[in-house]
């Protein structure tokens, strides 16, 4: 099988296992999953708000997820590991399923959009935009933007420091898609000038009398 071949499977792979997470672990506060193969084993590394409801009472969703991995994806021999997020208002991935939760409660998705936007922002983002798009008001479909701060749109900043998801959720009226993005607080902007203060010693002379 030719090399692009085998890297293309992989990436079909890898993403249909984040979707499957992500839909079986939404209670948890699913963030992502990487995958790193070794001679022996496969690590999963999976990241979430809530570590202990992926694990299960005595490991027991741990079991389960492993045979699925192996028997469903083809992993060979799976080692699973969670690592819980350190701040879930800053991952995309978190806030989109609180927002489709919300949702799904019967939150009106302003008050869900701008609750989101605002814990985004005090977690020290340094910029965060939410798009629900779906039958907001009418029976046509539209779209809202919900924007704070600074987003970098293109270029090397918006690839390592723009944090992004999508998610869908199904209501009544229809299938509602909210797409977030969030860049870091920790984001370098080329364009960004600081200016180092340098600290400078005054020396006085001492001056000396002559006698006359």
């Amino acid at each position: 099988m030719p090399l692009k071949n085998i890297f293309i499977q992989e990436g079909l792979k890898r993403a249909a296992i984040d979707e499957f997470l992500e839909k079986e672990l939404k209670r948890a506060g699913y963030a992502g999953v990487e995958l790193f193969k070794t001679p022996i084993r496969t690590r999963v590394v999976i990241y979430a708000a809530r570590p202990g409801l992926i694990i299960g009472r005595g490991g027991h969703n741990i079991r389960e997820l492993t045979q699925i991995l192996e028997e469903r994806f083809g992993i060979e021999n799976p080692q699973i590991e969670v690592e819980e997020v350190e701040d879930p208002d800053l991952s995309a991935k978190v806030v989109a399923a609180r927002i489709a939760s919300a949702l799904q409660r019967g939150v009106h998705f302003r008050r869900a959009a701008y609750f989101a936007l605002r814990r985004i922002m005090e977690a020290g983002a340094r910029g965060a935009e939410i798009i629900i798009r779906g039958k907001l008001v009418s029976q046509r479909a539209k779209y809202r933007k919900f924007t704070a701060g600074y987003i970098a749109k293109t270029g090397e900043p918006a690839e390592r420091f723009v944090d992004e998801a999508v998610t869908h959720v199904l209501l009544k009226p229809g299938v509602m898609g909210i797409h977030v993005k969030i860049m870091r607080p920790d984001a370098e902007l080329p364009d960004y000038v600081k200016i180092k203060e340098k600290e400078i010693e005054i020396k006085e002379e001492e001056g000396v009398e002559e006698e006359s």
